[in-house]
């Protein structure tokens, strides 16, 4: 452990499974006491089980990110456990159907934006709204490298994280000369839970998938959660507003 977050606080979204649990793993391993955030309990309580068992410090709060209440009372109870918050990383979200422009339901786009772009927006508002209280902090969204160019079938999707790049580097704009950094990561194809699935299911898509990334493979939560660490560190301190592109040179 280099402790490079020792005695910070950070709240970790989505933090029940994928890049979520892995960020809130790795903000463990460097010394913050973390909040593990979802809607699924049974399985963010699992993620504190594991990080107590490394002889971390976390908190399951229960939160559906889409409902304003929710994630107002999520802020206030980590603040009430841990006293304040120094870092946050919203990460969840989700894919939706795979479809074309044409045929994507208003359903699935409604929903896809709803969690991933109004969660991030509701989540960020009761962050800076502690952060600002207490004099600071960092933030880190999670955006994708979807959002950075067009997806073919996965129009709602793509267009939620096109928005959340926007929404980060508008609100790091507004808030950077107040001591909040504000910044996002775009992975490229990560080995979350959902593509582990797709690759069972059609081996052949292991080969094709790590041909999209010119450093020759699917990127691991564990990559991610690095980065997450990273932007939140006093290591980051001049990095603000900045879609991070952690991809395997998917994008260049």
């Amino acid at each position: 452990m280099s402790a490079t977050l020792k005695n910070r606080i950070a709240i970790v979204t989505g933090a029940a499974s994928g890049i979520g649990r892995a960020s809130a793993l790795a903000f463990s391993r460097e010394g913050a006491k973390v909040a593990v955030v979802d809607i699924q309990a049974d399985a963010g309580n699992d993620t504190v089980e594991h990080i107590r068992q490394a002889g971390g410090d976390a908190l399951f709060v229960p939160c559906d990110v889409t409902e304003a209440r929710q994630v107002s009372n999520m802020v206030q109870q980590c603040v009430k456990v841990f006293g304040r918050i120094d870092c946050a990383m919203n990460c969840a979200g989700m894919l939706g159907e795979m479809t074309t422009t044409q045929e994507c339901t208003e359903e699935n786009f409604d929903r896809v934006m709803r969690i991933n772009l109004r969660g991030v927006w509701l989540c960020m508002k009761c962050e800076i709204g502690q952060m600002l209280q207490q004099g600071g902090g960092a933030i880190v969204n999670m955006a994708s490298n979807a959002g950075m160019q067009g997806t073919a079938t996965l129009p709602a999707y793509a267009a939620s994280k096109a928005g959340v790049v926007s929404l980060t580097q508008t609100a790091a704009l507004e808030f950077a000369a107040k001591g909040i950094r504000i910044n996002c990561i775009n992975p490229g194809l990560i080995r979350t839970a959902m593509v582990e699935k797709q690759l069972q299911t059609n081996p052949e898509k292991v080969q094709e998938y790590s041909q999209l990334h010119p450093i020759g493979r699917i990127g691991t939560p564990e990559e991610i959660a690095e980065a997450v660490v990273w932007l939140c560190s006093d290591a980051a301190s001049f990095v603000v507003g900045h879609p991070m592109n952690v991809d395997g040179g998917y994008l260049a």
